[in-house]
Parts: structure tokens; sequence; C-alpha cells
């Protein structure tokens, strides 16, 4: 790494990305680099890296800048394809739900839905909304973080498409709770968002189910004919 850092612990690596944690000029620091693809042309494979990680910086200086509360960037090296964020301390949703109390999982999720809304408003979709990329602080403030597959919105469905990831975690991950997370999502969201805009992405949402649903009952129509 070409920065003057110190990586301490590897946190993740998958296929896109090695995620670590160090520190950067005195700071605790997240450093995310991104992998070279060896089944790629080098070229493209060095083009592809660069703009994705361009986007991904620029994306969460624009999204500080609308007071979403996402990770400061502290460095980035789009030919390294490697971007260093603030560290921001405390536990994921995922982690942290089943320790929480019913009031203070609803203030959590009614945060999601705050940053979230702030988020589409400035037109940008996360792309990855899982709990597992909420961050709950011990000052009980809501981080959204992993923006690897954020991009700026095209059109509703984008936004819509957000929501219904969201939707899909907390019916994998939080099925016991789900429906109170999820109106409470929808409180802080709306609140941001307004009565009409929430409306009409919760109605792109519906048609995204309906149409899970049916691409779901023909595959299985398809297995016993």
């Amino acid at each position: 790494m070409t920065c003057t850092g110190r990586v301490l612990r590897v946190i993740y690596l998958g296929a896109e990305a090695l995620v670590a944690e160090g520190e950067f000029l005195g700071y605790e620091a997240v450093f995310k680099l991104r992998l070279r693809k060896p089944y790629r042309v080098p070229e493209l494979d060095r083009e592809i890296i660069r703009r994705r990680t361009l986007t991904e910086a620029r994306l969460l200086l624009a999204l500080r800048e609308l007071g979403v509360r996402v990770p400061a960037v502290l460095y980035v090296d789009p030919v390294e394809g490697l971007i260093v964020m603030e560290k921001v301390r405390g536990r994921t949703i995922l982690s942290a739900a089943s320790s929480l109390s019913r009031d203070e999982l609803c203030s959590a999720m009614s945060k999601v839905g705050v940053e979230l809304a702030k988020m589409h408003k400035g037109g940008v979709a996360h792309g990855d909304v899982t709990t597992a990329n909420m961050v709950l602080t011990d000052s009980s403030d809501v981080y959204l973080v992993d923006l690897g597959l954020a991009k700026h919105a095209e059109d509703l469905e984008d936004l819509a498409v957000d929501v219904h990831l969201l939707i899909r975690v907390l019916e994998s991950s939080h099925y016991a709770v789900k429906d109170e997370m999820f109106k409470c999502f929808l409180g802080g969201y709306r609140e941001v968002l307004g009565e009409d805009l929430t409306r009409a992405i919760l109605e792109k949402v519906r048609e995204i189910r309906l149409r899970g649903r049916y691409v779901e009952e023909r595959r299985l129509r398809s297995r016993t004919t």
C-alpha cells in the first residue's frame, strides 16, 4: 500500500476487495483494497478498478456533504484501487439487534430510515442495504457503510431496490421482529422523504416483490412439468 498507514488486522477478504483495520496519520482507519482479476485483460482490469474506486470515493464525499452519516474518506489511490476511511466504532445492527431492547432497536431502525432517505433524496442508491452494513455507535448514531455497490439512481426503481433488499434481509435475519423493524425504519424514512415520495417508492417495492414471486412460481412449475 502506498499511503502513510499501518494495517493491523484483515477483517474481510472477498472476491472484490480486501478490507482491513489499521492506523492512518494517527487515526483509526479502515483500508479497502480492490483486488486484481487475473482473468481480465490487465488494461481493462486497471481501468475498472480505477473507475470503481473513484466512484465510491466521490459518492462518499458527496453524501457527507448532504449530511448522510457515512465514513469520512482519508485517502484515495485509484491506481492501486485503495480507499482509506475513518473507522466507525460500534456494532452492526445485525450483531446488536438481539441485545437491544425493543425501544432501542426501533430507534436504531428509525435512524437507518433517516440516513437512507437522505441518501435517496440526494439521488444515490446504496446497493447493499443489509443490517451488516449499518453501524450503531456508542452514542446511538447510525452510520451506513460499505458503499462499494452504490450508484447514482437513474429512476425510482433503483431506490425501491434498496428498500426491497432491506425487507428481504429483515425476513431472513430478523424474522421475529421484522415487521416492527420495518415499521420503525419507515417512520424515519417518511420523515425525510415525505408521504408522497415514500408511497411511490413503496409501490415500486410492491411491483418488484410481485415480479419476484412470478419468476419463482414459473421456476417451480417448470420443475414439476
